[in-house]
């Protein structure tokens, strides 16, 4: 099957699980049945033949939740009505796609069992596709979402959700980024496209513009294993279609006069993104955006990039101390604290906080770019 094919698959798959909730089926029983459709569909070699995904995958879905209750005696009457109808044919056009977004983000499950749920019954990706991408058993993964779907036992379809989980969980799911077959981060990307099709609500744009600029750099992230700074990426190579899309959905959301963290995550970003060079960024109207940010809502990972760009804007000193406001514990404290020590010419206490930044590391590739830069800084000591 094509990466096309598959792709339509997916974007079929929440409606579908809506079309069986609203024939009778109990939302874990139509999740499954779902799933089921999805691994028959990627089996089959002639999916292209199919005219209409969306009603193929009705039509079997229903057929196996129909052999699911045929088997349990004490089904509801609601399903035996429902098990008279034809098969195939014409499905209902309403789209409980918002609704399945509010379902598996539901207060009663956990940050990684909604976030695994998402990704099986909204992105419609296969349980062995989520373990891998989490380099975790299939087993492990399937207990997990069945767990979730047994706290959501009793919660209608149709029950008013909290957008702002909905759109926490999806930008956890993009910064999980890449492992295995899927690529999640474009995964992310594309059910927020549909999130904010279907929401007036600006922060899923924002959070979409937010996306979308971050996703373009990636291609200069990471050069023959080895991760690039921001300020040394070869811009070149950065996805100029997805840097103009995400400034262009920015612009459209601000103006509206509705500004929420994701716009304002996604305007620094757009800063960054805009200029020809590093050095030619407009630090000041980072900082401004930051202080946008802390008015919205205080945060300790805020106040780290904002001393950062501080220390863009006015120099280093003036970002230490704005640094001082910020916990040792805070992600890649060590590692601004370094920067902006070596930036002071206060090399040797650098060295040893690029090491220490190093051992706090949560990823192989910036453990090992910290390394070098603790070594570099040595190596730079012992010439003297």
């Amino acid at each position: 099957m094509t990466q096309v094919d598959a792709t339509a698959l997916r974007r079929a798959i929440p409606e579908v699980v809506g079309i069986l909730v609203r024939r009778g089926a109990d939302f874990a029983s139509a999740e499954d049945a779902v799933q089921a459709a999805l691994v028959r569909a990627l089996e089959r070699s002639d999916l292209e033949l199919v005219r209409d995904i969306r009603a193929w995958l009705v039509t079997v879905a229903w057929r196996v939740f129909l052999d699911q209750v045929r088997s349990d005696a004490a089904r509801t009457a609601r399903q035996e009505r429902h098990a008279a109808e034809p098969e195939s044919g014409p499905v209902p056009q309403r789209d409980d796609t918002l609704a399945l977004y509010f379902l598996c983000t539901h207060p009663v499950l956990t940050s990684a069992s909604a976030i695994a749920l998402t990704l099986r019954a909204v992105a419609g990706l296969t349980t062995r596709q989520i373990a891998d991408a989490f380099l975790v058993p299939e087993a492990t993964m399937a207990q997990r979402i069945s767990r979730a779907k047994q706290r959501l036992v009793g919660i209608p379809l149709d029950q008013p959700g909290d957008l702002s989980r909905v759109l926490r969980v999806l930008y956890v799911v993009f910064n999980e980024g890449y492992s295995g077959e899927i690529d999640l981060a474009a995964e992310a990307i594309r059910v927020t496209r549909q999130l904010a099709a279907l929401t007036d609500e600006p922060e899923a744009r924002g959070l979409l513009a937010l996306m979308l600029l971050s996703h373009a750099r990636r291609p200069a992230r990471v050069i023959d294993g080895r991760l690039v700074p921001l300020a040394e990426q070869d811009r070149t190579l950065w996805d100029v279609d997805a840097i103009t899309e995400g400034v262009e959905i920015l612009q459209v959301t601000l103006a509206r006069d509705r500004l929420g963290q994701y716009q304002a995550q996604a305007a620094i970003a757009a800063l960054h993104a805009d200029p020809p060079t590093a050095a030619e960024t407009d630090w000041v109207q980072i900082v401004e955006w930051y202080d946008e940010l802390l008015a919205l809502g205080d945060s300790p990972i805020i106040r780290l990039g904002r001393a950062v760009a501080i220390a863009e804007a006015d120099g280093p000193r003036a970002g230490l101390a704005a640094l001082h406001s910020v916990n040792e514990d805070v992600p890649r404290y060590y590692a601004a604290l370094a920067y902006l020590h070596e930036r002071v010419g206060e090399v040797d206490a650098a060295a040893v906080e690029y090491a220490e930044a190093a051992r706090r590391a949560t990823s192989t590739l910036e453990q090992h770019y910290l390394l070098r830069q603790a070594e570099r800084l040595r190596a730079s000591q012992d010439l003297r």
